[in-house]
């Protein structure tokens, strides 16, 4: 994924800024491959392109030397009001080195190039650029934000390094934490609007927790909604919620494929209660999932492990980041946790029911038998 910010001229003598994704329909006509040089070259819009050239070193590792962009400013679609016509270029020189021939490039957490009117920046990547016998490689090299740093305690002298791991860290389902004692934490109503006139295109419901580890210690600090700054945008493809308190910044980023949508990527900076600063984000989620027409709620506390060292616990959750109509929820999907909640009662009521029609058909039998008993008597 590429995430665009272009600075262009627009009309009456201003300064815009164009701010796009990277679409999932693109074409790879030009795109090449070879023994020691590759370019992946991506094209889309009307004139856009962008490209990626490797070459291999020694031999045994290969790196990405460029990233040209080229987009055609008359393309009202990204850059509306543009006072030129023109094609431009940027290029930059990308953060991916030492990666081994046959290994795959994997880098989750978002990696910023600046240029002088051009920001690009990467996430979710998984490249290999030279493929041996047509075959994806099982080794991962890690760009060195996914690696979790190792701890050394005072008395050594040992270093961390940032090594390559096997495979990128995704969200687990709810997990098994430290019972929580803390009391349940504030449900927080938040909302996105395009602008003060609009109503509201992205909707937020929750109670939140944080939990967090640090060395050998983990704590959990409830999330108070009082006095929290929202903001974020609504996107065709990906919205985001920003929560700013007096402890903690946590940001949400939703996307969809036109039919259903997901939480994709969470950011949660802060302090704990000790003063301990903290920093963690996973951006290969797929957590709440529900159609685009919908929103998606729990009410049920729910856990989930983001990170090895992130958790977080959610109250009464309901979400909707695209597809808002009036400013209000749309049909909810539920998690699996409330719809098991409603299997009991009925599971209860129909077994409650069974037993009423056993009683019944067994005292109409048994009345049955015993006019029959009498009739013959007489």
């Amino acid at each position: 994924m590429v995430n665009f910010s272009v600075s262009y001229d627009a009309a009456d003598n201003k300064t815009a800024t164009a701010e796009f994704e990277l679409p999932p329909k693109v074409s790879t006509v030009g795109s090449e491959c070879g023994s020691s040089s590759s370019m992946l070259k991506l094209s889309f819009g009307e004139g856009h392109t962008w490209s990626m050239n490797f070459n291999t070193v020694d031999g045994k590792k290969y790196q990405a030397d460029t990233i040209t962009f080229s987009y055609n400013l008359s393309d009202t679609t990204f850059f509306p009001k543009s006072t030129s016509n023109d094609t431009l270029t940027a290029t930059v020189k990308p953060h991916i080195t030492d990666v081994g021939l046959d290994t795959c490039y994997s880098c989750n957490s978002k990696d910023t190039i600046e240029a002088d009117a051009v920001n690009q920046t990467l996430w979710n990547v998984l490249i290999q650029a030279f493929v041996i016998n047509g075959n994806k490689s099982e080794n991962i090299t890690s760009c060195p934000a996914d690696v979790p740093v190792t701890t050394v305690t005072p008395t050594t002298h040992a270093t961390s390094t940032a090594a390559p791991v096997t495979n990128a860290t995704t969200a687990a389902p709810p997990t098994t934490t430290p019972t929580p004692t803390l009391p349940p934490p504030s449900t927080g109503k938040y909302s996105i609007k395009p602008d003060d006139n609009s109503t509201a295109c992205l909707l937020a419901t929750f109670g939140l927790r944080i939990g967090v580890k640090q060395a050998d210690k983990y704590q959990e600090m409830n999330f108070d909604p009082n006095g929290t700054t929202v903001s974020g945008s609504c996107g065709v493809n990906s919205s985001e919620l920003v929560l700013v308190s007096n402890t903690m910044t946590i940001t949400f980023t939703f996307t969809n494929d036109t039919k259903k949508f997901r939480l994709h990527a969470l950011n949660v900076t802060g302090k704990t209660s000790s003063g301990v600063a903290f920093s963690e984000a996973n951006t290969n989620l797929s957590l709440w999932e529900a159609a685009v027409s919908s929103s998606y709620m729990c009410n049920k506390e729910q856990n989930y492990t983001i990170t090895g060292l992130l958790t977080i616990f959610t109250f009464d959750l309901q979400v909707q980041p695209f597809g808002v109509k009036k400013g209000v929820f749309s049909t909810a999907e539920e998690c699996q946790a409330d719809a098991e909640s409603f299997l009991v009662p009925i599971a209860v009521g129909v077994s409650l029911l069974v037993l009423i029609l056993i009683v019944l058909l067994a005292y109409f039998i048994g009345r049955k038998r015993n006019m029959a008993t009498g009739y013959e008597s007489f």
